[in-house]
């Protein structure tokens, strides 16, 4: 498998970490989710890299059927877990209140925008699709990656 499907997995231990040494309220269940529906999202670029990056034919056949399956419902899953994340914050506001010396809040407010510039170019893609929107949209993911586990880590 590819370097991000083992990144994938490492953050999703150490999210379930997290939410294992907390209580779980209301507002890590909807950030948890959140999180489980962006990480199954991301997972598809760790399957387009070990399709570009295998010299099996068998598996690139298999990973491309796979991957086929899950493509009309990519969008939709990922507009799903950003409105998770958005009840997640709104909880999160609502409990604590907004700081900006909350170095944590800090971390997920600047995670939710790229999210929401995220699925945005997701669904531009939709209507006109370039190889540029394709590489921001890439770009936005990988930032993303880093930025929910300096959140998580926070």
């Amino acid at each position: 498998m590819n370097k991000w499907f083992y990144l994938n997995v490492l953050l999703l231990g150490l999210g379930l970490w997290k939410i294992a040494e907390n209580n779980m309220s209301l507002h890590i269940l909807f950030g948890a989710l959140g999180l489980l529906l962006f990480l199954f999202n991301w997972t598809r670029h760790a399957v387009f890299s070990t399709i570009r990056n295998t010299d099996n034919r068998q598996t690139k056949i298999k990973l491309a059927r796979l991957s086929r399956k899950i493509v009309p419902f990519h969008r939709w899953i990922g507009t799903t877990a950003l409105i998770l994340v958005l009840i997640h914050a709104a909880l999160i506001v609502n409990l604590s209140g907004f700081s900006w010396q909350n170095i944590k809040l800090l971390s997920g407010l600047l995670a939710g925008i790229v999210l929401i510039a995220m699925v945005t170019s997701g669904w531009m893609r939709l209507y006109r699709s370039t190889a540029r929107k394709r590489m921001i949209h890439i770009w936005l993911g990988i930032t993303l990656f880093f930025l929910v586990a300096l959140h998580i880590v926070l």
